[in-house]
């Protein structure tokens, strides 16, 4: 039977926090491959912090000119100190130079992650190892 993870933190105590960053960032479309081949070395930073799960900046397939964000931080305090370090204000920089002329980004804590799949290989929107 699968189980949901319980996350903890550097100190071993259980904590129901992790932190999504999801967004975008829109630029002139062709803009959107040197913007990201200049920042690829920034994200390759950003993803040897600490707490750092996941960094993951991408055009969207769908709407020239747009990058998907994904994010995903152990800690609220990793997440702090990522905004406070040289990766986002270097990253920040570094986009700004290629014309934004749109950002969305929200962040989500977390307290429960599962596979979508259950045992049987059907996928379920219900979480059905809470509690185990």
């Amino acid at each position: 039977k699968k189980t949901a993870n319980k996350f903890n933190d550097s100190g071993g105590h259980v904590t129901a926090t992790r932190i999504i960053i999801s967004g975008t960032v829109d630029m002139p479309p062709e803009n959107i491959g040197p913007a990201l081949e200049e920042a690829r070395p920034l994200i390759d930073g950003a993803l040897e912090e600490k707490g750092c799960l996941d960094y993951d900046w991408c055009p969207d397939p769908r709407i020239p000119g747009r990058i998907r964000v994904f994010e995903r931080w152990a800690t609220q305090e990793d997440l702090h100190a990522h905004l406070n370090d040289e990766w986002y204000f270097n990253m920040r920089e570094c986009l700004g130079k290629y014309g934004i002329t749109g950002a969305e980004t929200f962040k989500y804590r977390v307290d429960i992650q599962e596979p979508v799949y259950d045992e049987t290989g059907v996928a379920r929107a219900d979480f059905f190892t809470e509690g185990t």
